[in-house]
């Protein structure tokens, strides 16, 4: 839908995950690029006061030097088999299901619970991920040279097969390693030299952060997204202050701005929450090549850079 609708000349705001594959990715950004139109994707936390601030105090070096960044996303959910039924009359099966394999209508298959459904998402790791890991790549500053993923995979048909009891090792330049965990505090730990912050949508903690009361950050500290009127609360320090996500998207329809989560952003993002559960499905460690969009003399991995596609809805 985001294709069809840049190239019909619209402007568009699409929820995330932004994409089903890696290659999926990269055709929706060419096109957005191609047809110069504005793209907001809904990974909102980049508009959250907390999560705005935490990135710009690890990037202005509140922490010292980045080592290590741990996130919690929670539990896959597990559940099935379930039997098929008739599709309710208001629902066109086959239109819902789109590029995926046509299967028989399960109610769990449809909305909401499809997160917990391979064929249309990736658990956790691309629902949680796509917000916590958009915002630990945003303060990292640079692509996964490496994944390591394990989980155990559901074996029940007509039932959840996303991975249960999953973690995720990434390797970054600089010495830098994410770390993925379902168990824990959900949110997003960054670990330096000199300190430590960590941040989900109730609060915003560390020492660093009460520091900034006597040391606030100077004005060229803030590095990341320009901040307009409307951010002054966060410059500030009001942690409760957050920025129109939406209001955003309208102001670039507007200006013809770059967006605050904009295709590259988020394709960026999702690729990474893609690479674990193709790790993962593997069982293997991987080597990717941001530059290419690759896995590195991986042959097999790069197969699940996409996914069949089913006649009349292909992705182009």
């Amino acid at each position: 839908m985001v294709v069809d609708a840049c190239r019909a000349g619209k402007d568009v705001y699409v929820e995330k995950p932004l994409t089903l594959t890696i290659d999926e990715g990269r055709v929706v950004r060419q096109v957005a690029k191609e047809t110069g139109r504005v793209v907001q994707v809904g990974s909102w936390q980049r508009s959250d006061a907390r999560f705005r601030l935490a990135v710009e105090m690890v990037r202005a070096g509140r922490i010292g030097r980045l080592r290590q960044v741990e996130v919690v996303l929670g539990k896959n959910v597990s559940g099935g088999p379930w039997v098929s039924q008739r599709s309710p009359e208001h629902l066109n099966w086959d239109l819902w299901q789109g590029q995926t394999p046509d299967v028989p209508y399960i109610e769990q298959r449809g909305h909401y619970t499809f997160r917990w459904w391979y064929e249309y998402s990736g658990g956790q790791l691309t629902d949680w991920g796509a917000h916590h890991l958009d915002i630990a790549q945003w303060a990292i500053g640079a692509s996964p040279l490496a994944v390591n993923a394990r989980g155990r995979l559901p074996d029940l048909d007509n039932a959840y097969n996303v991975p249960l009891d999953y973690s995720v090792t990434y390797q970054y330049p600089d010495g830098v390693v994410l770390t993925v965990s379902d168990t824990g505090d959900n949110g997003i730990l960054f670990v330096g030299e000199s300190g430590r912050i960590f941040v989900n949508r109730g609060r915003l903690t560390g020492a660093p952060v009460e520091d900034l009361a006597e040391h606030p950050l100077a004005p060229e500290d803030w590095q990341m997204y320009p901040h307009d009127n409307r951010e002054r609360p966060l410059r500030q320090g009001k942690l409760d202050a957050i920025i129109n996500h939406m209001g955003n998207f309208f102001d670039c329809v507007e200006s013809r701005h770059t967006p605050l989560s904009d295709i590259e952003s988020q394709h960026h993002s999702a690729t990474t929450c893609h690479m674990a559960n193709i790790s993962l499905r593997l069982n293997r460690p991987l080597q990717w090549d941001a530059t290419q969009q690759t896995f590195i003399n991986d042959p097999e991995a790069n197969h699940w850079l996409a996914r069949p596609q089913r006649s009349g809805y292909e992705v182009q």
